[in-house]
């Protein structure tokens, strides 16, 4: 998964390799809809962090069952970068729903190999006010 703004495996280090490669399971796993897989990265009491709806989800049981009970199945999944050092990582990507795209942004903190606290943004996309056109070139239509 290289993409724009990913550091070159030969200048991490072998436990920034090993997060990586597990990181990567992870997105692929999610992509594909293999909850048990997905899920593998997380330490057993992981918190994760929904700063927009104010929610913070206790363990690792629960993260798999919110994420398996969505009512609104992915229909695809397209990392944009995921960027990283030491036990601090982000990825930044899409989630289509059949409503449409939702721009996500994951924050993850390892500790002992497994994500112990991770956070998540969620945007939904928006037109690109008029007021800004001689500034900016539009990156989709």
């Amino acid at each position: 998964m290289n993409s724009p703004g990913t550091r070159e495996a030969a200048v991490e280090t072998t436990s920034e390799q090993q997060i990586r490669a597990a990181l990567n399971r992870h997105w692929t796993a999610s992509a594909s809809g293999d909850l048990e897989t997905e899920h593998d990265i997380y330490q057993e009491n992981v918190i994760c962090d929904y700063p927009q709806s104010g929610e913070r989800i206790h363990g690792r049981s629960n993260l798999q069952n919110l994420r398996g009970h969505h009512p609104a199945k992915p229909a695809g999944f397209t990392v944009l970068r995921l960027v990283g050092s030491g036990n601090l990582w982000v990825t930044e990507y899409i989630i289509t729903y059949t409503s449409g795209p939702v721009y996500t942004v994951s924050i993850m903190e390892f500790c002992g190999g497994k994500v112990a606290h991770e956070t998540q943004y969620f945007a939904e996309p928006f037109e690109a006010p008029a007021w800004r056109d001689q500034w900016v070139e539009l990156t989709r239509k």
